[in-house]
């Protein structure tokens, strides 16, 4: 059992922030009319070859599928998502096919800046609670002297299910812990393809099995092909490092498809992950693809304007 403090996320969180925040005076480019809006005229903005100028709409959901992805929330904004994921395929015609069987998970993302992002959820599977923050340091611009961009995302989550006493034995609440490191590294390499790599941390307080360890690192890839101007195809897949993964678990791979609708961005997809915080379904996908263990899933996002942005004032 390790419950070390998690400080490390915390400490870079601070300087990151601290750089972010210096660098954001040199941009023109605001996304205080939401992300949305911001998004949905990125193809016009990305013909203006304009030194220094950002790339917009890499992706256009804060996540890929279940993982998160490059983009954030505008400034003001708020994402109310909603996360369902059925049963099994292949557990038959008793269980519908698995849609007698689902994980639900209610999350809010909110931009705290046009380069942070905060957010908190909540998972039926094991009744958890998760919060993150997501910082921007760095935007890919059209001329490449920025050729990527690169967020850094710190989160945890605890567990509330009740837990079975043991004779001589101590939960504790930091048994109940997990935290999530990750950097996001995206290229949008034109206006149909993007890319985009996730080294990912994990650690347990708490493991099951004693020689697991508590440490798990993972890296992810995932990408998105625009079919038209407002459906694209999706997939996202996580390699878990031998050595660092805990036993009996698979290697996540998800296909899907996002249609986006006004303020709506509804995603489709099949996964062999059931759960959707990352210390689920990176480090603890059960599916096993080849014996047919598929989950239909859906993510649906609303998008609200909290605080209105201020209009530019007008040069005399």
């Amino acid at each position: 059992m390790n419950r070390k403090l998690h400080i490390l996320p915390i400490v870079l969180f601070i300087l990151l922030c601290s750089i972010q925040a210096l660098a954001q005076e040199k941009d023109t480019l605001s996304d205080n009319t939401g992300y949305l809006e911001q998004l949905l005229d990125s193809d016009v903005r990305n013909n203006r070859d304009m030194p220094g100028y950002h790339t917009t709409a890499t992706f256009k959901s804060t996540r890929i599928i279940n993982g998160q992805s490059i983009e954030n929330v505008g400034k003001g904004t708020l994402d109310f998502r909603i996360s369902h994921r059925f049963g099994e395929l292949n557990e038959g015609i008793q269980n519908l096919y698995g849609l007698d069987n689902a994980t639900t998970k209610f999350g809010f993302d909110y931009g705290l800046t046009d380069w942070l992002t905060a957010g908190i959820g909540r998972s039926s599977f094991e009744k958890e609670y998760d919060a993150f923050f997501k910082v921007k340091l760095l935007r890919q611009t059209v001329d490449d002297q920025i050729p990527v961009s690169v967020s850094y995302l710190c989160g945890m989550s605890a567990t509330t299910m009740d837990v079975v006493n043991i004779p001589g034995y101590t939960y504790y609440l930091s048994n109940r812990l997990f935290y999530v490191d990750q950097f996001l590294i995206a290229r949008k390499i034109s206006k149909v393809l993007s890319l985009q790599l996730m080294p990912t941390y994990l650690h347990y307080n708490l493991v099951s099995n004693p020689g697991d360890p508590n440490d798990v690192l993972a890296i992810g890839i995932g990408g998105r092909i625009k079919l038209s101007k407002h459906i694209a195809l999706t997939g996202e897949y996580y390699y878990v490092i031998p050595g660092h993964q805990l036993a009996g678990y698979n290697n996540p791979v998800s296909l899907g498809i996002d249609i986006e609708t006004g303020g709506h961005v509804f995603q489709l997809f099949a996964s062999n992950a059931a759960n959707i915080t990352e210390r689920t379904f990176i480090g603890e996908t059960q599916g096993d693809i080849s014996k047919g263990a598929i989950h239909l899933g859906f993510n649906i996002s609303r998008v609200f304007t909290v605080v209105k942005p201020k209009e530019p004032k007008k040069q005399e």
